[in-house]
């Protein structure tokens, strides 16, 4: 590299010393979420029907968060960095309707109202129903919660929900194994909102079959009881703000505003309300950022942490595996889920991050963690889709979210089995590597087979706002080849490594295609750079050649932080299409990329 290997160092020791100072009093690391107006929105809302008056200052504080965080053209976008969209402008729309009760709410109202006929949506027709509908598809976990918020705001009134499909909240009482039968538009791991908004759509819908009204009458108390069931400790489901308070206004505006799970819900509520008045839609990513970070520092992890700060992130991580099934979406034990606190839930993405992290802390003393990661291997093989990839929750249920198999979850999942195996691979039965190596195979197929002619790979839940079809063709394939490139040095790798620099051949040719003139990189060609893409897309490049192109990211990195510091962008989506940023996120991929050139 052009860059003298005093100035990486320089830089190295200050993003780790950085990097040490962002833990928490526990040793490891939290992260901060970006703030979300449908967030906001939603959580208001829910406070208002509960108590308003009980509740003022909160609205009144999320309300003024709304009206310093609405966008010039008056719209609201899902973080306060994110261009405005018709979705989430809608939900502020009613909150605000709902809410308000002065001048400058009628003021924030008008504006958002403004925005909304810009974009070709009448807050007062009933062409609003379709409109919402067409934008998700047959993805109905979103679109039908929004539409419900809406009608019940009076938006446009409630005889909108006679135009609303009504979910069948009376399947969630049938065994998981009849959903992929069933073909559910609303999966398992949507369940709470499957159950509360079919309930108010229930209640308010009036065109409805005798046969089937008296089912979902009788199904209606069981399926509160499910709700109170798969309701963690929190009472925030999946930790998940905009989740909980769809759940919490659907049932206080069905008549069920003295159970329990509302009771809890609403607390949860009130108890995650930042300062500023805002609401993640997320309590935190915990586990996620903390593998990050811990990746990020490879081979430096010695150096960078004391025996005592591995030792706490160790023993974290291998307190919050899942040792049971779990009792939301049935999931068995052995995986881990995105962060520390009770609604998470096991996933493809954290299960072998947390593996790579447990290896990368405990290399030299691994029998602490071989059990737990064998467990994690498992609960990962068990995931594994018959297309050979790897979904995010829920093994082959259909083609939505969270059971698609996707490209830069299976490179993480085929680093993880490939690390494991070249760690453990002596203590393993001859059977059990044979299954490991048989699901290693599959899934390399599997990405062979996704790789674009163009050589590169889409991710599934991060994507990027300036792209025509908001994917993100230059972060699937900078994670996927950087998993694959890592994979080479392992004995899975060294077997298999003709396939794999095949496709780490093509991938790096892609990125190299993709680079800004001014050395940055974006969501795909001629995107504005951001620090995560940058930074992603010169790791995957850096073991692989390319100097040229790695030398002018990294000195618009150097720029761009120097001259605006870690800026965090709105790279990661939630649900559908809803746009978060996190603050850790250019710190560990400017570190990571940094680390990996100190190794080479």
């Amino acid at each position: 590299m052009n860059n003298s290997d005093t100035k990486i160092q320089s830089q190295l020791s200050e993003l780790s010393t950085l990097l040490l100072q962002k833990r928490n009093s526990a040793g490891y690391w939290d992260g901060r979420l970006s703030s979300s107006a449908l967030g906001v929105a939603v959580a208001i809302t829910a406070l208002h029907f509960y108590d308003a008056r009980a509740n003022a200052a909160e609205i009144s504080s999320g309300l003024n968060w709304m009206e310093t965080n609405i966008n010039p053209d008056s719209g609201f976008g899902d973080s306060p960095e994110s261009i405005s969209n018709v979705s989430t402008s809608l939900l502020c729309y009613s909150a605000i309707k709902v809410c308000s009760k002065d001048d400058q709410g009628g003021l924030l109202l008008l504006k958002t109202g403004d925005y909304l006929r810009s974009q070709q949506i009448d807050v007062n027709s009933p062409e609003l129903v379709p409109a919402i509908l067409d934008f998700y598809k047959t993805d109905r976990t979103f679109s039908v919660p929004i539409l419900t918020m809406c009608a019940l705001c009076e938006v446009p009134g409630h005889e909108a929900f006679d135009s609303i499909p009504q979910l069948p909240f009376e399947l969630s009482l049938l065994p998981r194994s009849f959903y992929s039968m069933l073909n559910l538009s609303v999966v398992s791991y949507a369940i709470p909102a499957l159950v509360a908004v079919g309930i108010a759509i229930f209640r308010f819908k009036k065109r409805k079959n005798p046969l089937m009204r008296l089912i979902r009458e009788s199904s209606v108390r069981k399926s509160l009881e499910l709700l109170r069931k798969i309701q963690p400790e929190s009472g925030g489901y999946l930790e998940a703000v905009p989740l909980t308070a769809f759940v919490c206004l659907c049932l206080i505006e069905s008549g069920y505003r003295d159970l329990e799970v509302v009771r809890d819900g609403i607390k949860f509520l009130k108890h995650t309300q930042r300062s500023d008045g805002s609401w993640p839609i997320d309590i935190d990513l915990s586990t996620w950022v903390t593998t990050l970070a811990v990746k990020s520092l490879r081979n430096n992890v010695d150096q960078i942490l004391d025996s005592d700060g591995k030792q706490q992130l160790t023993n974290h991580l291998l307190a919050i595996q899942n040792k049971q099934i779990h009792p939301f979406n049935g999931t068995p034990p052995g995986g881990w889920g995105w962060t520390s606190h009770s609604g998470s839930v096991p996933d493809g993405d954290d299960t072998p991050g947390t593996i790579l992290a447990l290896i990368a802390l405990n290399g030299d003393s691994s029998e602490l963690i071989r059990n737990p990661v064998f467990a994690g291997i498992k609960w990962l093989m068990q995931l594994q889709n018959n297309d050979g990839g790897f979904p995010t929750f829920s093994r082959g249920w259909g083609k939505l979210p969270f059971d698609q198999s996707c490209a830069d979850l299976t490179g993480h999942a085929i680093l993880a089995m490939a690390k494991t195996d070249h760690l453990f691979g002596d203590s393993l039965t001859r059977t059990g590597r044979s299954g490991i190596k048989k699901s290693f195979v599959k899934a390399l197929i599997y990405l062979e087979k996704q790789q674009h002619a163009a050589g590169y790979w889409l991710a599934l839940w991060f994507g990027n706002q300036h792209t025509a079809d908001h994917t993100n063709p230059v972060y699937g394939t900078a994670r996927t080849t950087a998993y694959l490139s890592e994979t080479l040095e392992t004995n899975f790798g060294c077997e298999y490594q003709v396939i794999l620099k095949l496709m780490i051949d093509r991938g790096c040719k892609f990125l190299a295609s993709v680079q800004n003139q001014d050395g940055s990189w974006g969501g795909a060609k001629d995107i504005q750079g951001s620090i995560e893409e940058t930074a992603l897309a010169i790791t995957a490049l850096v073991r692989n050649g390319f100097q040229e192109e790695c030398t002018a990211g990294l000195n618009w990195l150097a720029e761009k932080t120097k001259s605006d510091g870690l800026v965090e962008s709105p790279i990661g989506l939630y649900f559908a299409s809803l746009w978060y940023s996190e603050e850790l996120y250019p710190l560990t991929a400017y570190l990571e990329c940094l680390s990996v050139i100190n190794d080479c």
